[in-house]
């Protein structure tokens, strides 16, 4: 069916409707476009949510890749960065094979659309100047008819007239045949015109038109058939990456599929394992005989405390293996009840001042640790230690290494001088010895830390025993944690917490230093304090005391919120500090300058 034939007379409607195609085809090429930038938007949110959950380069989350579910996670965060990828793969192709390519087109398709127009203006124009003329001809052609009917009337009207001369009758009867004569010319030309109209309209409206009109329907299916290519290419630049795309799913499904839940309970138990053996059972003191009372080996609170829990009945339990804990305050607490037991006697009053002093030292350093890991548990002590020196010899390996190369360079310079100076080699020689010692060092110093904690990890005891701190061993004197860490809260309450191992030697044997702690004797008063609140000390080695009352300071606060106490030789424990108003004896701190 041709547009030529069946819409010869519809050039104005074709214009429109050729126009009307050329604006859905840059509807469409809009529509892509929104559709690119919708899929470079995804694919960077996407980007940025797989940055966002990306962990920081840090030695806990370092730590957590151990656990396959962590490793998992890492996963999909990576086939998501890939499946972002895939989109922003979208997004340029069909940029390139479809907007870019449609817009080019377009271009073409209004420059083709214009000229065809173009042509059928000129061939209207044409046919209707060749009516024009045809009308003119015709015109003329009836003037002069009618000019030469006049004529002809007017001759006979002289021819019958009897006083008309002969000579009048004879020009009357020329100017009727120059008339009729006119009037034949026009004739004749008129149905020349008349002819070459003819001929003219057939050609425009049977050749011109429909040529011109064919080629305007082969522009408009071409639209067509390119509008509809173009989106089989939107739907085939989809199905290209839907492979890529199931790769990157089958990735995450494969990652969760990895995901061991028994290697992770046993990474966790790597990961927390202190060393420590639980405590035995407790041992029964019998306070009806108080000079034969046995006094706990594992137990650092105030002796007025425990006499009263004994005494109530209510002695509670400990809670620090479900509570959280200051790593450092638990070490200074454990130290700080070791100098209470050592404070006054000249055998090892010196060694604990100085290792609490060295320790405390090391707590002041915010967020760090002492440099053998010593506020650890043995266990997790031994791990940091191994990994310690495995990163101390991939050090050394790597400096061995650089010296190895550098000292072939150097024979190379000496056997051929002129590649190079051999001088210039020897600093930076020098400069690898001097750090291959250094880190030997270091590594001999974490091997000897790992040596000895791997020697002095606990071992299996027996079960109807309690774990004592004091540990009776061939050469050295252990002493273990158990003091409680406390945290104070905002009413003044605290819970405990057990500390981690540490362990001191001193050279007398166990049963020497325990006979010194059978007979320990009071602290000295430093000065007085007066209660500005009431107080209830509910737990172990607290000591309650009403608003307004005065009692005798024994330990001052040494950083941990807590001022130690006494009300009676019984009666002694720990308050917090803001709930007292502290006055110090003129030499109570320089007394206690060693804390």
């Amino acid at each position: 069916m041709s547009w030529g034939t069946e819409l010869w007379d519809q050039f104005d409607n074709l214009e429109k409707h050729t126009q009307w195609g050329i604006d859905v085809l840059e509807k469409y090429i809009k529509f892509v476009k929104e559709r690119t930038e919708i899929e470079i938007n995804y694919a960077k949110q996407l980007r940025n949510l797989s940055k966002k959950y990306q962990p920081k380069k840090n030695s806990k989350e370092e730590d957590e890749n151990k656990f396959s579910s962590c490793r998992a996670f890492l996963s999909t965060l990576s086939e998501m960065n890939d499946y972002a990828g895939q989109h922003e793969v979208v997004s340029e192709n069909m940029t390139s094979q479809i907007t870019a390519e449609l817009a080019r087109y377009v271009q073409e398709l209004k420059q083709e659309r214009k000229a065809h127009f173009h042509d059928g203006r000129k061939a209207q124009q044409h046919i209707e100047t060749c009516w024009k003329q045809l009308e003119a001809s015709k015109r003329r052609f009836e003037r002069d008819c009618k000019e030469a009917d006049r004529a002809q009337q007017y001759f006979e009207k002289m021819d019958a007239d009897l006083n008309v001369t002969k000579a009048d009758v004879e020009k009357a009867r020329q100017h009727s045949q120059l008339r009729h004569q006119m009037a034949e010319e026009s004739k004749a030309e008129y149905s020349a015109a008349l002819q070459r109209f003819n001929q003219e309209q057939r050609d425009h409206y049977h050749t011109h038109i429909p040529n011109i009109f064919q080629k305007i329907q082969d522009m408009e299916e071409r639209r067509i058939v390119r509008l509809g290519e173009s989106m089989k290419t939107f739907a085939e630049v989809d199905r290209q990456v839907i492979p890529i795309i199931g790769k990157c799913l089958d990735g995450i499904t494969k990652a969760a599929e990895a995901i061991d839940q028994e290697k992770d309970s046993q990474c966790a138990v790597e990961a927390f394992k202190s060393g420590f053996e639980p405590p035995g059972d407790v041992e029964f003191e019998d306070f009806a005989q108080p000079l034969k009372r046995a006094s706990s080996e594992c137990s650092l609170a105030a002796p007025g405390k425990e006499g009263k829990a004994a005494t109530t009945g209510k002695a509670k339990g400990k809670l620090w293996p479900f509570i959280k804990k200051n790593k450092q305050s638990q070490s200074l607490y454990f130290h700080k009840e070791l100098m209470k037991r050592t404070l006054g006697r000249p055998t090892y009053a010196h060694e604990a001042r100085a290792y609490v002093v060295s320790l405390r030292t090391l707590s002041l350093k915010l967020g760090g640790g002492p440099e053998d890991f010593s506020h650890l548990p043995p266990e997790q002590r031994r791990k940091k230690l191994q990994q310690k020196v495995d990163e101390l010899n991939k050090e050394i390996q790597k400096e061995v290494d650089q010296r190895e190369a550098l000292t072939k360079m150097k024979d190379v310079y000496i056997k051929n001088p002129q590649m190079g100076d051999a001088g210039s080699v020897e600093h930076k020689l020098a400069e690898l010895g001097q750090n291959l010692e250094r880190l030997r060092q270091e590594a001999q110093k974490f091997e000897g830390w790992l040596a000895e904690v791997e020697g002095r990890l606990p071992v299996k005891t027996e079960p109807g025993r309690r774990q004592s701190g004091v540990c009776e061993t061939p050469n050295t004197l252990t002493v273990n944690h158990c003091a409680q860490d406390r945290e104070s809260s905002p009413d003044g309450s605290y819970t405990e917490e057990p500390s981690q191992e540490s362990e001191a030697k001193v050279p007398p044997p166990a049963h020497e230093f325990d006979d010194e702690f059978d007979d320990e004797e009071p602290l000295p008063t430093i000065g007085t304090c007066k209660a500005l609140y009431t107080f209830e000390g509910q737990n172990e080695g607290t000591i309650s005391v009403t608003e307004g009352e005065t009692l005798f300071v024994i330990e001052e606060d040494k950083g941990d919120g807590w001022t130690r106490i006494r009300r009676s030789e019984d009666e002694e424990g720990y308050v917090p500090t803001s709930y007292v108003e502290v006055f110090l004896e003129k030499n109570a701190k320089g007394a206690m300058t060693y804390i």
